[in-house]
This record gives C-alpha cells, sequence and structure tokens, in this order.
C-alpha cells in the first residue's frame, strides 16, 4: 500500500453530508460549518470561491474545490456579492441576518436553493443560475490529519485537467431517494475524493508533500510502503536497508533528503496517528491499540504519544470525545 492509499484507507464518509444547490443570482452563501473537509462541484455556471483576505478564485463549470476546514468560507456567483445566506454548524442555514431558511429552501431530495421547479418546463433552470453539487466530511480523523495538512486552503481540479465519470454520478445519486442510498453517497463521495486528489497531485501547479513525491524513488518508495504496510512491525533501519538493498547509512540520508525526517520519526509519527485514530473507537482499550500499532505496552505507547502530542492517549481520548 502507497502512503496516499493508507492516509486515505481509515476514516471514510459516514452520513456525510450531500447536497444540490439551486440559486439563482445574485447568490452567495457564507460557509461557517466548521467541517474538516468539503468539495464542491460547480455544475452549471461560474462560481467565486474566498477564504480569508485571499483574492477570489473562478470555478468554471465542471471544476471542483477541495477546501480544508474548519475556517469559514465565501462562495458566490459574483466575487463582488456580500454573503446572504450563512450556513451555520449542522448544516442550519439563515440569512446574514440570522433568519432560518431550511425548510423555505427545501426543493425535494437532497436538493436545496431558492429556484423551484417549473411544472410546464421540467428539468430546466433559469438562465444564469448557480448549481453545485458540495459533499461535506462533517468529522475529522487523525489519519487524514496528515494528509490534511500537506493540502492548501482551497486546491481547485479545473475540468479540462482530467476526465472521471465519477462528478456526473454523484450529481445523478445525490437526488435519488433509494434503499440504501447513504451508503451508495457515502462511498461515491470517498472515490471522488481520492479521484481528485490523485489527480491534483500529479499536476505541476500542486507542490505535492515531499512523502507524496517520495513514493517514485527507487529507495525511498519501497521503504515507505513496508512502513505502511505494516506499522505494527518492529522496522529497524537495517532492516529497511536489507529490504531495499542500500546500507544504513545510505537510505537514512536519501529518506532525510527527500521526506524531511530519518525513516524512525517518519514510523513513530504515522503509528501515533493510527494510533490517535483508533482511540476514537470508545471500546478500543489502549492495550489493544498499542498492540495494533507497534508499541510492546500501553506504558510504551503513552510515552510516545506525551512525548510529540503533548497529551496522554487517555486525555485525548476524553478531548476527542467531548469535541464529537
Amino acid at each position: 500500500m502507497d502512503a496516499l492509499a493508507s492516509l486515505l484507507d481509515g476514516p471514510r464518509a459516514h452520513g456525510a453530508f450531500l447536497l444540490r444547490s439551486v440559486l439563482t443570482p445574485p447568490w452567495s452563501l457564507r460557509i461557517a460549518d466548521e467541517a474538516p473537509l468539503t468539495l464542491v462541484h460547480v455544475v452549471q455556471n461560474d462560481a467565486w470561491i474566498r477564504t480569508g483576505d485571499v483574492p477570489p478564485r473562478r470555478l468554471g463549470a465542471g471544476d471542483i474545490a477541495v477546501v480544508r476546514g474548519p475556517e469559514p468560507y465565501t462562495i458566490a456567483g459574483d466575487p463582488d456579492t456580500e454573503p446572504r445566506i450563512v450556513i451555520h454548524p449542522g448544516q442550519v442555514s439563515t440569512t446574514a441576518e440570522g433568519v432560518e431558511l431550511c425548510e423555505r429552501m427545501d426543493l425535494g431530495v437532497r436538493t436545496w436553493g431558492d429556484v423551484p421547479a417549473d411544472p410546464a418546463r421540467p428539468g430546466e433552470l433559469p438562465p444564469g443560475c448557480g448549481v453545485l453539487v458540495t459533499g461535506t466530511y462533517e468529522m475529522g480523523g487523525e489519519i487524514g490529519g496528515r494528509l490534511l495538512s500537506a493540502l492548501p486552503r482551497v486546491l481547485v481540479l479545473p475540468a479540462g485537467a482530467w476526465s472521471s465519470p465519477l462528478p456526473a454520478l454523484l450529481g445523478e445519486e445525490v437526488v435519488r431517494d433509494e434503499p440504501g442510498q447513504e451508503v451508495v453517497l457515502d462511498r461515491l463521495l470517498d472515490l471522488l475524493l481520492i479521484a481528485v486528489l490523485r489527480a491534483w497531485f500529479a499536476r505541476p501547479e500542486a507542490a505535492a508533500p515531499a512523502w507524496y513525491a517520495a513514493q517514485a524513488d527507487p529507495v525511498v518508495g519501497p521503504t515507505l510502503r513496508l512502513l505502511h504496510d505494516d506499522p505494527a512491525h518492529p522496522w529497524t533501519v537495517a532492516d529497511l536497508a536489507a529490504r531495499t538493498g542500500v546500507s544504513r547509512a545510505a537510505l537514512g540520508r536519501r529518506f532525510t533528503e527527500l521526506v524531511g525526517e530519518p525513516p524512525m520519526a517518519y514510523l513513530t509519527g504515522w503509528r501515533l496517528a493510527l494510533a490517535a485514530d483508533l482511540l476514537r473507537e470508545p471500546d478500543a482499550t489502549i492495550a489493544a491499540v498499542a498492540r495494533k500499532v507497534g508499541y510492546g505496552s500501553p506504558f510504551a505507547l503513552s510515552a510516545a504519544f506525551k512525548r510529540v502530542r503533548g497529551i496522554s492517549p487517555q486525555q485525548y481520548r476524553e478531548r476527542t470525545a467531548a469535541a464529537s
């Protein structure tokens, strides 16, 4: 398993929030839902996305944006339009003055907006109408944290930069109400996220993180796969060097040069990221978590966890439980 696959193989969408938005100009949304990650597919007409003090970025029809939270952002049909609607945590929508809009703007199955369907022209929308399909991961996961930290605040994958049936398929499925539909949408959202990130990381402007670029190296790539395939194994630099056919010094030098930290430091970070995610499971004991990530005892895991993260596994578990 490569590093990207490992990082995406942990937390998955579970009851993710998916919505088709249909909005007449001039429209502008302030997204303050505090979600860790959101995908926005612009289906019809242009949109503009703005975060903080950064100049707004244009999104053309077919483009996909991945927005890293939890800070708020604005998406609008025109960059000069002030937000008229605010999306709060729990996906509660209000006017800028605080008047609730959820029921008023409900247009049917996972469809929301201010453009009611015209019975005389089913499926047709007024000119200039903005259409978005949004998928929101509302719960964070520590395995994804290493990946999220490598992403910009907003990344945009232009429609012409790749070819995939997934955006259109998600758009079709989001408005269906069939048995098991929530699971279908969760899995489609996961697939779309992976496909978008893979396509984006391959682009020169992506400035892919060191661990991603290093996978192509004939020495470091196999080493990363060994660490991700079996993080609980009692790895040493000597073991890894023997598996990759180089000396310990050569492996350590090459790995640090390309990844930015020595192999054992990388392994520690990966083990503790796995441990942090497992600690979110209420039935998992610290002893069981320690065994799964390569520590011989709960004490050894606790010592490493506190040294790197500043709190014990139990304190971490209590904090995440309180925050959820």
